[in-house]
């Protein structure tokens, strides 16, 4: 479930205009079949249970209905969804190339082509000018499925051979593939069910490890070596995770010394096991056993292991551990101390530097400290509201850092920062088309106080004019779970709204981790409501200081988000004038219960386990669909994937059934199910933007905008 993501981001009261237009448009009902459920005692009943049979044809002909609906009633703004959907398109440079990194004799990049969906992943060997070699050709590989998603590669030592994983489905069940580099051909191996990303080479270039995932869980829970040629039905087995609230990753270091599996217990425990990568045939042994509470990432440095650890340390600090001493509580040695307001996020370590990503008054920040004298300094971004982050710097012997920044009004950037002479250079600039200057448009942060007295980040952006009197329409966005921090990054499709005269606004709500490790804690199992009642109280300060109004504010959330958006139309559904559910979570009490749904388990720690009265009682109390009652509701439309691994689509389907038949008003509520694609929408740069243009439009034409 891990409701991430990425996410993704209602028409006038249209609902009695589309009547009078066309009497036979008539929302869908789903039959009622109620299901008994017994919990602790407690009895639910649920009228649409049987919405969860997916090869059912009366489920079917039920989503289909209501894209039919959809489509209807949204007839109206169609000319203005092609036109959102061109308009966004437009904006996007078309043939485009990343910066280049090196690794190894390669400098790696991807580009697109005009007309292209899908990357293609190339390289040079030994400079810039050097002859292009295509190791993956995303457009070819994508002919012929109507979703397709390349799961990472991974380049053996000796530079000729590429692990890589494909999705045709958008279940996140990848098939492992093997290419050679120099001749082109596949290999036959196509090992099924694997986990995207998690795959290694051992030092021989023929050795390689991968990990296997439960196709009904669709959790990873075993890892597997094997040697290239050889029936995969012989690979050794060399772990199996055996608790199932345990997510696992498996990768090389970036010294390439070790290879590594990492097991996560949800923000509650990990535990990591190595291989040195040129014993491929060895045993992984554990860097430091698991603990109840005890999170912890590594590093290898030399002759030496940099250990970030919350170990007495809520917001955590930087530890080190000899080679062979790890499993030695003892011997680990402080490095960075643990402060009470800075939270230490990830790290990367080079010959002579050591870079560190921490967060600060909600805000992200790049440490570079000498790994020699000493010396350490922050780098300057100048802008109120930003992101920035540590990119990908596979090259351990340089004193090149490559970061990455953007804000609310300024795109995409990539940046090559020398950490000897302290010099920034810019090597790339996300090139926004259709005539974009930042000056155009003006960001702020803001503090919003909640009901408990706690002060909650917002992040404003808006074109300039734009009145804050009451009058503008205005989008506010949250996520709020899983420690996942919203940053105030750029969107070159939220400028079809602010350059409609919207203001769009980022509520840093707590279940995030913006503001620390306690932000996160106060947002997660019997705390959960803080993340409701925060979103809430930002939108009436917004409401408050004249930003918007109730008749012109919208609310958008997906995933976790999307159990967001359900809660705050439950508790205060006449702030908002439209909502927006991407692939919610909106169905918490009845599918924490099924241990046989995706990822279920592994949730434990954020939701807590219904099976226990006291986390029942209280998630009972916020699910969405279990607190549907006859009232009125905003206009509301949700979205949801028929292949969902993360947010099974029976629980939007359900949801949207229930409040059709209970809710008193008659505003829009309608259901948009992607019968081809999961949790991540459509596959490709451009389809997915048609997803956003119906998004938009339905946003728009609730406050009269058709053009």
């Amino acid at each position: 479930m891990k409701r991430t993501c990425l996410l993704f981001i209602n028409l006038l009261t249209l609902y009695s205009m589309t009547q009078a237009q066309n009497p036979a448009v008539n929302p869908p009902k789903a039959a009622i079949k109620p299901k008994e459920l017994i919990t602790n005692g407690h009895k639910r009943i649920d009228n649409y249970y049987y919405l969860n049979e997916r090869e059912n044809p009366e489920v079917i002909k039920y989503l289909n209905a209501e894209n039919t609906y959809l489509d209807q009633v949204l007839a109206p703004v169609k000319d203005l969804q092609t036109k959102l959907f061109e308009e966004m398109k437009g904006r996007i440079k078309q043939q485009d190339e990343s910066v280049p990194y090196k690794e190894g004799a390669y400098y790696y990049y991807t580009r697109f082509i005009t007309g292209g969906e899908y990357p293609i992943y190339c390289r040079k060997k030994g400079s810039l000018q050097g002859t292009e070699e295509i190791m993956f050709d995303g457009n070819a590989m994508a002919k012929g499925h109507n979703y397709y998603q390349l799961g990472g590669y991974e380049v053996s030592d000796n530079d000729e051979l590429a692990i890589f994983a494909e999705d045709t489905v958008s279940r996140r069940l990848y098939t492992l593939r093997v290419k050679n580099l120099k001749t082109g051909k596949l290999y036959p191996e196509a090992i099924p069910n694997t986990e995207a990303g998690s795959f290694a080479w051992a030092t021989d270039n023929k050795t390689l490890f991968y990990i296997k995932k439960d196709p009904q869980t669709l959790l990873g829970y075993q890892v597997y070596r094997h040697v290239l040629g050889t029936d995969s039905k012989a690979d050794v087995l060399v772990y199996e995770e055996k608790d199932n609230q345990f997510y696992m990753d498996l990768g090389r270091s970036k010294s390439k010394k070790y290879i590594t599996i990492g097991s996560d217990h949800n923000g509650v425990s990990t535990e990591y096991r190595l291989l040195e990568a040129s014993k491929p045939t060895g045993e992984f042994s554990v860097f430091f056993p698991r603990e109840k509470g005890h999170e912890y990432d590594i590093v290898h440095y030399k002759d030496k292991f940099y250990v970030r650890t919350n170990w007495k340390a809520e917001n955590f600090r930087l530890m080190e551990v000899p080679e062979g001493k790890t499993t030695d509580r003892a011997a680990w040695k402080e490095v960075i101390a643990h402060r009470p307001d800075v939270y230490l996020a990830n790290m990367d370590v080079f010959a002579n530097h050591l870079v560190l990503g921490e967060r600060k008054a909600g805000l992200t920040n790049i440490r570079v400290i000498n790994q020699h004298t000493k010396a350490d300094e922050y780098l300057d971004f100048g802008e109120p509201a930003y992101v920035a982050g540590i990119s990908y710097n596979p090259d351990f012997n340089t004193n090149i850092l490559r970061y990455s920044y953007s804000s609310l009004t300024t795109p995409n950037s990539t940046f090559d920062y020398n950490m000897d002479t302290k010099e920034k250079t810019l090597k790339k600039q996300q090139e926004v088309l259709g005539g974009f200057d930042k000056n155009n448009y003006v960001s702020e942060r803001v503090y919003a106080i909640a009901r408990d007295g706690v002060k909650v980040p917002v992040s404003l952006v808006y074109r300039k004019g734009t009145k804050k009197d009451g009058t503008s329409p205005l989008l506010q966005y949250s996520y709020g779970s899983y420690g996942y921090s919203t940053d105030p990054g750029f969107s070159s499709t939220r400028l079809s709204l602010l350059d409609r005269g919207f203001i769009f606004a980022i509520a840093h709500i707590r279940g995030g981790q913006e503001m620390g490790r306690r932000w996160y804690e106060d947002g997660k199992m019997l705390k959960k409501k803080n993340t409701f009642n925060d979103f809430v109280d930002v939108s009436e300060y917004l409401i408050k200081n004249k930003y918007t109004s109730a008749d012109k504010l919208f609310a958008m959330g997906g995933s976790a988000g999307g159990l967001l958006m359900g809660a705050i139309i439950n508790q205060a559904p006449q702030l908002y004038r439209g909502v927006v559910a991407a692939v919610p979570f909106v169905d918490v009490v009845t599918t924490m219960l099924d241990e046989s749904i995706p990822l279920t388990t592994g949730e434990f720690e954020e939701w807590g386990n219904p099976k226990n009265k006291e986390y029942y009682d209280y998630m009972l109390s916020y699910s969405p669909y279990d607190n549907v009652e006859k009232k009125a509701y905003p206009n509301l439309l949700v979205t949801t994937g028929l292949h969902d691994s993360q947010v099974q689509y029976w629980e939007p389907a359900k949801w949207v059934a229930k409040l059709r038949a209970l809710k008193t008003d008659t505003n829009q509520l309608l259901l948009h199910t992607n019968m081809e694609a999961g949790h991540g929408g459509a596959s490709g740069r451009f389809q997915a933007l048609k997803e956003i243009a119906l998004e938009y439009s339905f946003i728009l034409n609730l406050v009269g905008e058709r053009q």
